[in-house]
């Protein structure tokens, strides 16, 4: 009875994961709050002590994301700076790098500044799973173990389902953080819009022109002087810009 119990309650601890992992449309959603939740989640769930995640930016540089604790920080900081490690080969190869020993030669061999660099802060093993959009890794989830049990395959397969579950959530914020961008820049070229149509409507009734005529002039003479057409416009509306100055070619 205690192991079915204990079963259920990691069940619903894995489905409470998974869950806090996808809820990314509140509106107080904080995505260093949310990557940070993951390497806690991470940590409860699988047996490693330390986790943490490092993305790509859009040079394709990897940054320090968050991590479970400082001295995790401090890991994933050498990996970037050295260049070696597994979160380095997982996100250049965009495969998991599974549970792998770092008292051993091949790892010595492979990463050998962050083994020894590791091992002096207590670690015995590494693994990474990539957060990837299908084929292409934009960063990794960083497994560390200070205990002599090693992760197995249905561990490592759980890591992976987290980091899949945190990359539809980072892709999820950038897609609305890049919308509220699109978002700001439609309503700038609305109200941009505006002001223009309004020194039209005064300019065409001050010269007795059409709408298309003085759009055309006011245009012609932005170009000519090298100033945006906004803030000719603006310049009209307000009177800096004689409406005379639009009866005969810009000068």
């Amino acid at each position: 009875m205690p192991a079915e119990h204990e079963r259920v309650s990691r069940e619903k601890e894995i489905t409470s994961a998974f869950v806090e992992l996808a809820d990314t449309l509140v509106a107080e959603f904080d995505v260093m709050d949310f990557l940070h939740t993951l390497t806690e989640r991470t940590t409860s769930l699988l047996p490693v002590d330390a986790a943490g995640v490092i993305l790509l930016n859009t040079q394709g540089r990897m940054i320090d994301a968050t991590a479970f604790d400082e001295r995790t920080r401090r890991l994933e900081l050498a990996q970037i700076e050295w260049q070696e490690g597994p979160c380095r080969d997982c996100i250049r190869t965009g495969a998991p790098i599974p549970d792998t020993p770092l008292d051993t030669e091949p790892a010595q061999g492979r990463w050998p500044r962050f083994t020894e660099w590791a091992a002096e802060r207590g670690f015995v093993a590494a693994a990474a799973v990539p957060l990837r959009l299908r084929t292409t890794a934009i960063g990794a989830l960083n497994l560390f173990r200070a205990r002599l049990r090693p992760m197995d395959h249905p561990d490592l397969r759980l890591a992976q389902a987290l980091a899949d579950a945190a990359t539809i959530g980072i892709l999820q914020y950038r897609a609305i953080r890049d919308q509220t961008v699109i978002n700001e820049q439609l309503e700038g070229a609305l109200g941009t819009r505006v002001v223009i149509e309004q020194a039209k409507g005064m300019l065409a009734e001050r010269l007795g022109l059409s709408p298309d005529e003085v759009f055309q002039r006011l245009r012609t003479r932005a170009r000519h002087h090298q100033i945006l057409l906004t803030e000719l416009s603006r310049q009209v509306i307000s009177g800096k810009a004689d409406p005379e100055q639009f009866t005969g070619p810009p000068s």
